[in-house]
């Protein structure tokens, strides 16, 4: 290898790792297709067939405010001291 020549070897190395770099982009691709149509997809479809809002976005623009009011209890010493 002093004289310049690349081996066998390292030829073979990189040629697979071409071929296998090409593969792999692929395999991602079919990957991410395969989880969206089984897992997204339906569960997008089911969303909007259901006309549920997860988010609970809707009642926004009524009052102008996003605030929702805890259902917890009311605030207090002995519950302060139990968060820190």
């Amino acid at each position: 290898m002093a004289d310049g020549k690349v081996s066998v070897w390292r030829r073979l190395l990189d040629g697979w790792t071409a071929v296998a770099a090409r593969f792999g982009f692929i395999q991602t691709l079919v990957i991410l297709a395969f989880f969206y149509v089984a897992l997204i997809g339906p569960a997008a479809i089911a969303t909007f067939v259901g006309r549920t809002d997860p988010l609970h976005k809707r009642g926004i623009g009524e009052d102008g405010s996003a605030w929702d009011d805890s259902d917890s209890s009311g605030a207090d010493l002995e519950r302060a001291k139990l968060t820190t």
